[in-house]
């Protein structure tokens, strides 16, 4: 896999110098380039935007409130996929001042163009990924420890952020489980006492905990929370 990185340098400035004196490539290399990216935009997407942290909190809110197909599949990362866009789209901006512009007007090359991008990306990737999990990756690839988070290479930043969404999805999934616990243990309680051991209480508290939750707005406050939850002011 570190191999494989290491060519990208030496693979951009190949094609640079088969595209011409400006720095920027011929056609044909272009559409190259654009169906290598459309390829891999499934693992970019989970890896290095907002999109896996969104999922998993949505699919933590639809199993607290006992509903395992409600809403489908479909909906929930659909929900996940807008919700994305909305967050990474201050960087998409920034990246394409910043990157695409100066190339398309053939003022930087290829390469200048590529980290300038990934500048923009690692900053939003490292001021939403926490020290421990930086830590643990620098280490791993045995970097110095006084090392800038700016300067770490892409083989530790994205695991690490990877890593952080998660921790950070699962906790916020927690939390979200917490008050619907609360009514499944009183329902479960009063059938108890009152002697019903047949009923499933599942059927008695699912009711009483999608009351709950659209009393309280409940999947614009997800939703808020989420997209509030990260951090876009680079």
């Amino acid at each position: 896999m570190q191999a494989a990185l290491d060519l990208i340098p030496q693979a951009a400035q190949a094609v640079q110098s088969a595209g011409g004196t400006d720095g920027r490539l011929t056609s044909a290399v272009e559409i190259a380039v654009l169906l290598t990216v459309l390829a891999v935009l499934p693992a970019v997407l989970v890896t290095v935007t907002s999109f896996t942290r969104i999922v998993i909190v949505l699919s933590f809110v639809r199993r607290a409130l006992s509903l395992n197909e409600l809403p489908p599949n479909p909906v929930i990362i659909g929900l996940a996929l807008f919700l994305t866009s909305f967050v990474m789209a201050p960087i998409a901006e920034r990246i394409y001042e910043d990157a695409w512009i100066p190339y398309e007007a053939g003022e930087v090359a290829m390469e200048d163009a590529a980290e300038r991008a990934w500048t923009t990306l690692s900053g939003f990737l490292v001021a939403n990924t926490r020290e421990g999990e930086l830590s643990l990756f620098a280490e791993i690839r045995k970097i110095e420890a006084g090392t800038s988070a700016d300067e770490l290479p892409l083989t530790v930043v994205v695991p690490a952020f990877v890593l952080s969404e998660l921790k950070t999805a699962f906790q916020m999934g927690f939390l979200l489980f917490l008050p619907f616990l609360v009514i499944d243990m009183i329902v479960s309680s009063i059938l108890l006492s009152m002697g019903m051991f047949m009923l499933p209480p599942v059927m008695i508290s699912t009711p009483f905990k999608i009351l709950l939750f659209v009393v309280v707005d409940g999947w614009s406050l997800v939703c808020r929370s989420m997209v509030e939850s990260f951090n876009v002011a680079l």
